[in-house]
């Protein structure tokens, strides 16, 4: 059964999707300051554009969290939305925000935009991924407590299910630790400490736990599976999340100065952090092989199937591969690391959203999915962009070794320029790839846009 309140969720998406792009135009604008050391400078330098690529990483995936809670807890909690205004208000609110804190880094140096937004009342900037004005800060605090407010009375005057529960756990635990991004102690140890109360235990943390009520609720919708399976399949999963990802904070301690048996429990428990995104590969393939029915939505179930494999090695391997501290001593700030990022936000995040969109945009707009043609035009932007992250990682990652050899092992070490000029023709492969996966996006969008056929029946 579909809900009118359910409508909130469109301008989230749209919103998050057009943030995706902006994103992804930043990050090829940066692969080629990689090789083009001067290319747009003054204009946009290095620092600024590696800024918004990131802060628009997060402010899109909030947007499309949102919109996909708003999209699930009326269905879930079989009854409307506690407040759609509500809804609406904070949207706009959080999307002018966002935008004035884009345009201050483009159009201000940053020294000058920490003065004007009152930094020096409350030093919260120059962290990285924090780098958010005081004043954008606070705007993130009272529109995610409104939202909260609002999907937290949806879920209370209705039915109360596992997803919706562990949903709910997860986007109050994303709040809650957000509020260490104004903790900024003078001690750069103690600092470092608590920023990764936020970095860490936000990606590694309670967005698993969106992540696994988000893919619970799609292949639930897909494949026609008992609920009472998946959600079994869903505490086994969180259980190993919380526990594997909350010690394994420790992996971010091995050399910033805190005490050494860091080294032990960041390598034991972040070890362990690959188990919960296998079982969650192995969850998805289970339940979509067992599934009752064939949906007609094959594309939203190819973005679930993604989702599971793409998290599992860009957040589980990838991860695995410099998480022991012998081994990190070596690889710590490499472009190891970066590897390891692009794929696991792309895997575990980016794609459980357009999971949702994929699933949720046709019924909002009268379907049950869209046409034929433009499901296949979609799945053909799902390989492009997905391969094409495949690859970024795999070149990010030759990088890295090579990186690693001639600076930190090898008996006569580079100095770092040195060793980025040997390793340029890895940032080349890289900027091509990106292209590519710009392209895919492209063609995401464009699948929205195919008219209907047999498939455009009301859902």
């Amino acid at each position: 059964m579909q809900y009118k309140t359910q409508a909130v969720a469109k301008p989230y998406f749209i919103a998050a999707i057009g943030l995706f792009v902006g994103q992804i135009l930043f990050g090829l604008i940066m692969g080629l300051q990689y090789v083009i050391g001067d290319f747009l400078f003054p204009a946009i330098p290095f620092n600024i554009a590696r800024m918004v690529h990131t802060n628009l990483l997060i402010v899109w995936l909030l947007f499309g969290f949102m919109g996909s809670a708003y999209y699930l807890v009326p269905e879930e909690s079989e009854t409307e939305l506690f407040s759609p205004k509500l809804a609406l208000v904070m949207f706009w609110i959080f999307l002018v925000a966002g935008a004035l804190t884009v345009v201050g880094y483009l159009a201000l140096p940053y020294a000058t935009l920490a003065k004007l937004t009152g930094n020096d009342l409350l030093a919260t900037m120059g962290r990285e991924f924090l780098e958010q004005p005081l004043i954008t800060k606070v705007g993130i605090v009272v529109v995610a407590l409104a939202f909260l407010f609002n999907i937290t009375m949806t879920v209370l005057k209705g039915r109360k299910t596992a997803i919706s529960m562990v949903l709910l756990l997860g986007l109050w635990g994303l709040a809650v630790f957000f509020l260490f991004s104004f903790y900024n102690p003078d001690n750069l140890v103690l600092d470092k400490f608590y920023w990764w109360w936020v970095v860490h235990l936000w990606v590694e943390g309670v967005w698993e736990l969106i992540l696994g009520a988000l893919l619970a609720f799609v292949l639930i919708k897909v494949t026609g599976v008992d609920r009472e399976v998946i959600e079994k399949w869903l505490y086994v999963i969180i259980t190993l999340t919380l526990v594997t990802g909350v010690i394994g904070t420790g992996h971010h301690y091995y050399w910033i100065g805190t005490p050494e048996y860091w080294q032990w429990w960041g390598s034991v428990f972040s070890a362990l952090e690959p188990i919960p995104f296998f079982a969650m590969t192995v969850f998805a393939f289970n339940m979509v092989s067992r599934r009752r029915r064939e949906h007609p939505n094959r594309a939203a179930t190819l973005w679930a199937l993604g989702t599971g494999v793409m998290s599992f090695l860009g957040a589980g391997l990838w991860g695995f591969l410099h998480t022991l501290a012998p081994v990190n001593y070596y690889t710590h700030g490499t472009q190891i690391t970066a590897a390891h990022g692009h794929m696991a936000f792309y895997g575990a995040y980016v794609m459980v959203v357009l999971c949702m969109i994929s699933y949720a945009m046709p019924i909002l707009r009268g379907r049950a999915a869209n046409s034929d043609k433009a499901q296949v035009v979609e799945m053909w932007g799902f390989w492009l962009m997905t391969v094409a992250i495949v690859f970024i990682t795999l070149f990010l990652t030759g990088a890295g070794i090579l990186q690693v050899w001639l600076q930190r092992i090898s008996a006569t070490p580079l100095s770092y320029m040195a060793t980025q000029d040997q390793i340029m023709v890895f940032y080349w492969l890289r900027e091509w790839t990106g292209v590519m996966f710009l392209i895919g996006l492209v063609v995401y969008i464009a699948s929205f846009f195919i008219g209907g056929d047999k498939k455009a029946a009301t859902a």
